[in-house]
């Protein structure tokens, strides 16, 4: 059974008449009655009274009525969404992230949500180190790392450039200064991060470089937690600077700069490398493109190449997909 026959079938009922029915649907009559023959022999049964002039339905084309018309109306309901898709009227966005990507997220799903107001859009929590299987069992669309990922199958772009920032409270004896050594931090109380990182792994080796104690007396779970006990005025505290924009300008805290500790840290877009994305993320990318493009500095769009990548093409105009060459 098909929506044809079943279009056909009600358009008889309503003009009660196989010609009438022919024209609205810009057909020959032959072909009407062939598209009626066929459905009553799927369903078994007759659906029209033969002996009728006005096409008056029999006990079984009765009940078919109801089920075609609703059958006909979901179609057309389905079709409905479809176009609200396209148009970003309908539809949501799943995206992941740590505390720390999250950040770099929250401006740019500010300006999506802005022109399209009506796609829901999830960032759903999620390791760094998880993230890209998330993305390939299609958990996710999108996933914002710190790292460069590995996998061929995954597809990067860098769209933030950060950068660590030595912080402390503002009546630090060292908040006064422009720069300070690393040699004069080995009888600084730092406040770090309890989860082990490769940024907190070169900030050991470069006080282990520089034969300068690291003195971490307090390990807490979150980057807003380190922020908030060290504006408390307990330690000093390196963190990424997208963590910090607010209470640097707030003068919550203050930043000093150390020569041996300038690391800079680039932040990812990532997605499956084969992907057909969903109207909502393709519109996504031309936000995060488009933010690079206003903003510049930090804001960044770069897609990457490397082992298993192929030179990256962007998205595509004309099929409204982002494509890459393979």
């Amino acid at each position: 059974m098909v929506l044809f026959q079943l279009e056909t079938f009600l358009a008889v009922v309503e003009e009660r008449s196989f010609s009438r029915a022919a024209v609205r649907l810009r057909r020959t009559q032959p072909a009407i009655s062939q598209a009626i023959r066929k459905l009553e022999e799927e369903v078994g049964e007759a659906v029209f009274d033969r002996t009728s002039r006005d096409a008056t339905l029999t006990a079984a084309g009765e009940v078919l009525r109801d089920y075609a018309q609703k059958m006909v109306n979901l179609r057309n309901e389905a079709t409905g969404a479809l176009a609200e898709l396209r148009s970003l009227q309908r539809g949501q966005l799943l995206l992941a992230a740590n505390e720390y990507t999250c950040m770099y997220l929250l401006p740019v799903v500010d300006a999506f949500r802005r022109l399209s107001p009506q796609i829901k859009v999830t960032v759903q929590r999620s390791l760094a180190s998880r993230m890209a299987d998330e993305i390939l069992s299609h958990a996710v669309e999108c996933g914002v790392i710190s790292y460069r990922p590995e996998d061929p199958q995954v597809r990067s772009i860098v769209v933030y450039r950060d950068e660590l920032v030595f912080t402390m409270h503002p009546r630090h004896p060292l908040a006064s200064m422009d720069e300070v050594p690393i040699h004069r931090l080995g009888a600084e109380n730092f406040v770090a991060h309890n989860i082990p990182s490769p940024l907190r792994l070169r900030v050991v080796q470069a006080f282990r470089r520089h034969r300068t104690p690291l003195n971490m007396g307090v390990e807490l779970p979150s980057m807003e937690a380190i922020k908030r006990f060290v504006g408390m005025g307990n330690g000093v505290a390196l963190l990424p600077g997208l963590t910090v924009e607010r209470e640097l300008q707030s003068g919550e805290l203050v930043q000093v700069r150390v020569p041996e500790l300038q690391f800079e840290r680039k932040l990812r877009l990532v997605h499956r490398k084969h992907a057909n994305l969903s109207h909502a993320a393709l519109a996504f990318l031309k936000v995060v493109e488009s933010m690079a493009a206003q903003r510049g500095d930090l804001y960044l769009f770069q897609p990457e190449r490397g082992a298993g990548f192929s030179q990256p093409e962007f998205p595509c105009r004309r099929s409204g997909r982002y494509n890459w060459k393979s």
